[in-house]
């Protein structure tokens, strides 16, 4: 079964660092998109980063919220990605959803899947 499982979101005070991982697993073909989208309480989900071609050289995009704080890596061999969070503030509490767009060779496929979620808190 092909899924997305996230870890590394917590609690955290303004000024700190936390890095979010997301591993695609499964029967898997090439990764197109791996990304990262947040939900704040009461808000609409919206996007925060994404790296393209995963599994080639990639190509990074930020939303202009994170552009400077954050930054998204991937790990080919493992089709993981990482978000690197920095100076966080209170406004990026959230829960963190990773976004991915594969082809799933048990479906013959091409899929959008979403993990299930970390949440990120940031307060003094």
């Amino acid at each position: 079964q092909v899924q997305l499982v996230e870890s590394g979101g917590g609690l955290v005070q303004p000024g700190e660092s936390l890095t979010l991982s997301c591993t695609a697993s499964g029967n898997i073909g090439a990764v197109y998109v791996m990304g990262w989208y947040r939900q704040a309480p009461g808000k609409e989900r919206e996007f925060v980063s994404k790296i393209t071609d995963v599994t080639k050289d990639g190509t990074t995009y930020y939303a202009d919220s994170v552009q400077g704080r954050f930054t998204i890596s991937r790990d080919k061999a493992k089709n993981t990605v990482f978000l690197q969070m920095n100076s966080l503030k209170p406004e990026d509490t959230a829960v963190y959803y990773c976004n991915a767009d594969l082809y799933d060779y048990d479906t013959y496929a091409r899929r959008i899947l979403w993990g299930q979620g970390t949440q990120v808190t940031v307060s003094s």
